[in-house]
C-alpha cells in the first residue's frame, strides 16, 4: 500500500464496497456481459485506475509506475515461461518425440482402469506442469477416447484428474506468481508451496481412487489396488518434498514421472485378475512398440527440463545474481521515474535479468531438443516458436492486464479496504477462503488469474482473523484448482478434444457434483487447519 489511507469515506464498509468494483467488474464483464477475457480484463483495468486515482487518491506517478510493473511482471517471467513451455511441448510433437512418449504409455498394460491412471491422471499431471493452459485435458482426453473410452466419459474423467494437478501447472506458475504480488506479510511462493502440503497432498491421493470408483466402482478399487497405490505414494511423497525443499516449479514434473515410472514396474509383475475393458468386443487398439532407446530419446527433452530447473531453482543459483554474488552485475536495476513515495522511501524498481529466469531454462532445453534432433532445424523451430506467440499473446497480454489490475489495488490502498471489510466475517472467514479461489478460475479459468486477483485479499485478511496468511492463499489456489473441473474455459477444450462440441451443458452436468463436493470438503478442512496454524 503506497497511500496513507485506505478509508477515503472514514466509512469502512463504504470504502470496502467502493474497493470491490474492479473486482466485480471483472466477474460480471465475464459472466453477465459475456465479453472475452482481454476485454473485461482492459475494462477492469480503466476502471481500477479512475478508483484508485479519484477515489484512494494514488499519486498518477505511482499508479503509473505499477501499471508498467504489473504488464512487465506479465511478460517476464509469467510470459516468457507461459511461451517457452509450450514451444518446447510443440518442438516435441514436430521432432516425433512425443508421440513416441504416448505410445511408450499406452502399452503397459490393456486393462483400461491402469491406462485410466497412466494417462488420466499421471501424464495429465505431467502435461499440466510442462504446458498447462489446456494442453493436458484436450491430449489426455484424445487419448482415453483413442483407446475405447466414451469421449464425454474421458473428457470428464481428464477434468477431475487435472484438478489435482491445477495447483502447479506451467511450471509451477499459479504459486510462483506469488513472489510479483508483494503480499502482506511477505509471504512468498515458497511459503504458499510448504503450506499447501497441510491439504492438497491429500487431494492428490484421493483423487485417483475417485477415478477409478467412476469407471469400474469398490470392485474396480479392489482389483487395482496395487496399481493405485504405486500411483498415489511415490506422487504425494514427492510432492510433499518438493513443495517444502524446492518450491512450486517441479512439483507437477517428477511426481507424476515417478508415478509413471512406479507404475509401469509394478505392471510387469501385476496385472489385474480380471482385465477391463469398456467394450470387450471391441477391438484392441493397436499401438506401435518402441525399443528402449527410442523411449529415453523421446523422453530425453523433459530428463534436461527436469535437471535444469533443479538447478536454476537452488538458492546456490540464485545466489549468483544477488548482491555481491559472481554474477549480480547481470541484475539491471530499472528504477521507474515518478514513483518515489514517502511510505516505502524508495521508488517502484524493475529487475531485468534473463539469465537467471525459469523461461530461460525452458529455452535452452528446447536449444538442446533441436540440436538432437535430426527431423527439425533451427528454421522449424522458429515457425513452432511463431506459432506458440499467436496463441499466447493474447492471454499473456490479459494476464499483464490483471497483473497491472493487482498492483494498482495493492498500491492504492483497495485490497487492504476489501481485507479490512471482509475480515468482519471474523473467524468463519477461513471457511469461505477457498470459495474466493473457486469463484475466480471458474470466471478467469486460470488459477493463475486467480491468484493474481484474490491472493492479496486473502493474505491481507489472514492477520486480521488471526491465522496464517500462506494457508488462506494455499486455500485460495486449491480452491481454483477444484473448479478447473467446471470451468467454462476448460469445458470447452475438452468437449472440442473429444469432437463433442455443442454438449458443454451435458459434460458440466457430470463434473459439477464432483466440484461442488471437493469444495465443501477443502472449506471445511481449511477452517479445521486455519484453528490449528497462526
Amino acid at each position: 500500500m503506497l497511500v496513507h489511507s485506505f478509508d477515503p469515506f472514514q466509512n469502512l464498509a463504504l470504502s470496502a464496497l467502493v474497493a470491490s468494483i474492479p473486482i466485480v467488474l471483472f466477474l460480471l464483464c465475464l459472466t453477465v456481459f459475456k465479453m472475452k477475457g482481454i476485454y473485461a480484463a482492459l475494462t477492469t483495468l480503466v476502471v481500477t485506475i479512475i478508483v484508485a486515482l479519484f477515489v484512494f487518491k494514488l499519486p498518477v506517478g505511482i499508479a503509473t509506475g505499477g501499471i508498467v510493473e504489473g504488464f512487465y511482471q506479465g511478460i517476464l517471467p509469467i510470459g516468457f515461461i507461459v511461451m517457452m513451455a509450450v514451444w518446447l511441448y510443440k518442438v516435441t510433437v514436430a521432432t516425433g518425440q512425443f508421440s513416441v512418449i504416448q505410445d511408450s504409455i499406452t502399452t503397459i498394460s490393456e486393462d483400461q482402469r491402469i491406462q485410466l491412471l497412466l494417462i488420466g491422471f499421471c501424464f495429465n499431471a505431467f502435461l499440466e506442469g510442462v504446458a498447462g493452459f489446456g494442453v493436458p485435458i484436450a491430449i489426455c482426453a484424445v487419448l482415453l477416447a483413442q483407446l475405447g473410452f466414451e469421449p464425454l466419459k474421458a473428457a470428464m474423467l481428464c477434468l477431475i484428474a487435472n484438478g489435482a494437478a491445477g495447483a502447479y501447472g506451467a511450471i509451477g506458475l499459479p504459486v510462483a506468481v506469488i513472489d510479483t504480488l508483494s503480499l502482506h506479510g511477505n509471504i512468498t511462493a515458497l511459503d504458499v508451496a510448504r503450506s499447501l502440503n497441510y491439504s492438497l497432498p491429500i487431494l492428490t491421493f484421493f483423487v485417483p481412487f475417485l477415478l477409478i470408483f467412476i469407471l469400474d466402482g469398490f470392485k474396480g478399487i479392489r482389483e487395482t489396488l496395487p496399481a493405485i497405490i504405486a500411483t498415489v505414494v511415490p506422487y504425494v511423497v514427492l510432492q510433499i518434498i518438493l513443495s517444502f525443499v524446492q518450491g512450486p516449479e517441479l512439483v507437477d514434473i517428477l511426481p507424476p514421472l515417478a508415478s509413471m515410472a512406479t507404475l509401469a514396474i509394478v505392471s510387469k509383475k501385476f496385472q489385474p485378475k480380471n482385465i477391463f475393458r469398456l467394450n470387450a468386443e471391441e477391438s484392441k487398439v493397436e499401438v506401435k512398440h518402441h525399443n528402449l532407446k527410442e523411449i529415453l530419446y523421446a523422453w530425453s527433452p523433459f530428463g534436461i527440463l527436469t535437471v535444469l530447473v533443479l538447478i536454476w531453482s537452488t538458492n546456490t543459483f540464485k545466489e549468483l545474481f544477488m548482491e555481491g554474488g559472481a554474477l549480480a552485475f547481470l541484475t539491471i536495476k530499472i528504477p521507474l521515474p515518478g514513483t518515489m513515495n514517502d511510505v516505502s522511501n524508495e521508488p517502484i524498481t524493475l529487475l531485468f535479468n534473463l539469465l537467471n529466469q525459469t523461461g530461460t531454462a525452458l529455452l535452452i532445453t528446447g536449444v538442446i531438443t533441436v540440436i538432437l534432433a535430426k527431423t527439425i532445424d533451427f528454421k522449424r523451430a522458429g515457425e513452432l516458436l511463431a506459432e506458440a506467440f499467436k496463441e499466447l499473446w493474447l492471454p499473456i497480454l490479459t494476464i499483464c492486464m490483471i497483473l497491472a489490475i493487482a498492483k494498482l489495488t495493492t498500491y492504492g490502498g483497495l485490497t487492504a479496504a476489501m481485507g479490512e471489510g471482509v475480515s468482519k466475517t471474523g473467524a468463519i472467514f477461513p471457511f469461505l477462503s477457498p470459495i474466493l479461489g473457486w469463484i475466480g478460475v471458474f470466471m478467469t479459468g486460470s488459477v493463475v488469474n486467480n491468484n493474481a486477483l484474490f491472493a492479496p485479499i486473502q493474505a491481507s485478511v489472514a492477520p486480521q482473523v488471526g491465522t496464517s496468511g500462506a494457508l488462506l492463499v494455499g486455500a485460495n489456489t486449491a480452491g481454483g484448482s477444484i473448479a478447473k473441473l467446471i470451468s467454462p474455459q476448460s469445458i470447452a477444450i475438452a468437449t472440442a478434444a473429444v469432437k463433442q462440441v455443442g454438449k458443454e451443458s451435458e459434460l458440466l452436468k457430470m463434473t459439477l457434483k464432483y466440484s461442488f463436493a471437493l469444495l465443501v470438503i477443502w472449506c471445511i478442512w481449511t477452517f479445521i487447519l486455519s484453528l490449528l496454524i497462526s
